[in-house]
This record gives structure tokens, sequence and C-alpha cells, in this order.
């Protein structure tokens, strides 16, 4: 095989060039301010306003709902901290104001063992620090939420349901539109992590009260991300200073890597439908081919692409596998000589040699969790590179076939 194949687009896409183009600008000539009020400021001022409002368009949201962080992982955090903090806060509000008897503050949560760690983090801060109660849903075997669970879990004292959108481990992507209705139909918030959807999956019209988006996943440069948080839900900032972000994430903001983001964004938007399509029957001829040819290979997640209701339940580009009997490590490193690069799961969890927590959650024996591969495609894939990335599975898998069952 020739050249090298960079199969791990879910741990960080190739920054496309129209984002560094769109970004210089604001690196170098208009380095001003944006919240300085005199000529140097106004150019990124609006160049930061305009991002903005290019980013809410995407979503289906208004340009007051975008607030621009440092990542995936500050979005997720300001997410669901600052909702549910924001929530409490609010109701303590409320009840100063009225009389007689008020109902307590909600201080319960909502999620699944199988979150990105971000959330799950979040999550037991509020538990730790701020006395809030959680309940994880368990998810079924192939990773999805059900409603008869999600209904289950929610109480009277729920004010959060944080749900990710398509999981990066396995690729299983959730009815985030259904299991938000069902929060709303309690008046519960509904947050999802949609990093790994963007650009594979529609982003507006979820019905969501907040999402998380990371550019590294969209083709712009690492340290830029959104979390677009309704304007009507009360928020507690993280950042505290000087109220830049609608008072929402002090500091000042990166107009290059914003405008870098929306950008990106735009771009994965429009080729969307064409590059899943392609990607899909690419991947689906790779799994085929892997699952046929590779004794104890098994598919994790959701093994369909499309369920009975024709909604996908795997993002296009994702492919996971678990190895019985073999060392996972192994596996990369023999596909790493052959000249593809993959991944063993989530790269926010690097250094650590625990199993993954998404396939013990999920009922994978531990030992057998860390045999996980996982390649996600990126969206100039070719079927040429698939097959290639196809026989070179194989041949690590003969190369050491004696860790195979």
């Amino acid at each position: 095989m020739t050249g090298r194949l960079y199969f791990d687009t879910a741990a960080a896409a190739p920054v496309r060039r129209e984002a560094l183009e769109a970004a210089w600008p604001y690196l170098a000539g208009a380095f001003g301010n944006p919240s300085s009020h005199h000529e140097f400021g106004r150019g990124p001022a609006e160049a930061l306003a305009d991002a903005r409002a290019r980013v809410a368009k995407v979503l289906g949201m208004r340009a007051t709902d975008i607030t621009f962080t440092s990542g995936g992982t500050e979005a997720d955090n300001l997410a669901i901290i600052g909702m549910a903090l924001g929530a409490r806060t609010q109701s303590r509000a409320q009840a100063q104001g009225r009389a007689g008897t008020v109902a307590p503050p909600r201080r319960h949560i909502v999620t699944s063992p199988i979150e990105h760690e971000a959330v799950l983090a979040s999550v037991e801060f509020l538990t730790r620090v701020h006395g809030f109660t959680v309940t994880e849903v368990a998810p079924a075997s192939d990773g999805t939420v059900t409603p008869e669970a999600l209904t289950a879990a929610i109480r009277a004292d729920t004010v959060l349901v944080s749900l990710g959108y398509a999981n990066n481990e396995i690729g299983t992507v959730a009815d985030i539109p259904t299991l938000a209705g069902l929060a709303h139909e309690d008046g519960v918030l509904f947050h999802t992590d949609a990093v790994q959807a963007a650009g594979w999956l529609p982003l507006s019209g979820l019905g969501v009260d907040a999402l998380s988006l990371a550019g590294h996943k969209v083709g712009a440069p690492k340290g830029i991300g959104v979390a677009a948080i309704r304007a009507r839900v009360p928020v507690e900032p993280l950042i505290h200073g000087g109220g830049q972000e609608s008072g929402r994430r002090s500091g000042t903001e990166n107009v290059a890597l914003a405008v870098a983001f929306a950008t990106a964004l735009e771009l994965v938007e429009a080729e969307r439908h064409e590059a899943a399509d392609r990607v899909r029957a690419i991947r689906d001829e790779f799994i085929a081919t892997v699952l046929s040819h590779v004794p104890g290979a098994f598919l994790t997640g959701a093994a369909g692409t499309a369920g009975p209701d024709g909604r996908t339940t795997r993002t296009p580009n994702h492919a996971s596998f678990c190895f019985s009997n073999a060392s996972g490590e192994a596996v990369l490193l023999e596909l790493e000589r052959l000249g593809v690069t993959a991944s063993s799961g989530s790269a926010c969890a690097v250094g650590s040699d625990e199993p993954s927590h998404v396939l013990t959650a999920l009922g994978v024996a531990a030992e057998v969790a860390q045999t996980s591969v996982r390649f996600t495609f990126p969206s100039s894939i070719s079927y040429d590179q698939g097959r290639a990335a196809a026989r070179a599975v194989i041949s690590a898998a003969e190369s050491l076939a004696s860790s195979f069952a």
C-alpha cells in the first residue's frame, strides 16, 4: 500500500485550507480587540458577529444562542453545569418573589454511562460540589437509549437531560428529536453533545435547548468550539470577567478561530448529503470485508445503517470492532506499519490503560474491550482507500494470528 491512510477523524479532522484562509486576516492586519470601540476593533467585531450568525444558521438557531468556547469540552461543561446552576439560581429568585409554599429546586440530572468524558465529569462535578443527584440510563447493547428508558428515568425534580447525538467510540446515533421531546413534556431541559455528528448528521430541527460542537472535528483548527444554548435558558457562566459572549463566557474572543469555525461548519454542512451517502457505502463494504475475513472480530455499536423509520443509526464514517483474544494495541501497531492510522477509542482518554467505559457499560468484558479498534473515515475517502484499509486489517490479523481465537 502506498501512502498513509488517516482514519482517526473522530479525534481530529484535517484542517481545511478555506478555514485557514478565512482566519488569516484576523491573525494579521485585523488584530484589534472586538470589544474596543474604535477603528481597530470594529472589523473584528463585525467578523465575530458574522461568524456567530453563520453558525446559528447551520444550527437553525438564533445568533444570540451561540457562545464561542475553547472546544467541545468547554462547551459541554458550560451547557451542563451552566444550565443546571442557572436553573437553580432562577428557582431561588422566583421563590424569593413568591409567598406561600414553594416547590423545592430541581437538582436531578439524567445522562447515560456511555457519554463523553466531558459530559460525565461535568455531571460528577455537579453531584460532588453542588449536591445534585444523577440517574444514568442503561443503554441497549448497541448504545441506544430508548424513549421508554428515558421516560422511566425522569423524575419530578429532574432539571436536565444530557445524551449524546453520536457516540465517539461506537458511532451509534441517538434519536435526539424524540428524546428531547419527551424531556420537554416534563418541563426538563435537554442538552446533546453533537461533536461527532457535525458534517454527517442534521444539526437543525433537533428540538434541543443546547448542543455542543468542536471545531477540530469539522476542519477548523483546534481551540474553538460552540455551546449553542437557547437565549431564553438561564446560564451560570463558568468563566467570569468582562462579560463577553452575552455574559455567558468572559474573555477576549478568538475572532480568527471563530471565523475559521463558521467557514468549516458551512462547508461540511453543504457537503453533508453527498459525503454521507458516499462514505457510508465505502464504510459498509469495509465492515463486511473485515467481519467476513477476520476470525474473532465483531462490530461494536449499531449494526445497521438505518432504523425501521429510515433514521441513521450509525454515523456514516464510523466503524469500530473488538478483536477477541487479541491486543488492540498490537493491531494498531501492525496497521501503523502497514500505513493505516486508526485508534483504540476516545483521544480524550489518552494515557489510560483502562478498558473503554463505553464498551464495558454495554456489557463487553473488560479484557475484550481492551481489544477495540476504531476507524473514522474522512469525507475524502475513496473506494480504493477503503478496500486498502480492509486488506490491511486482514493482513494485520494474519500477522497476529496466534492472538486471535
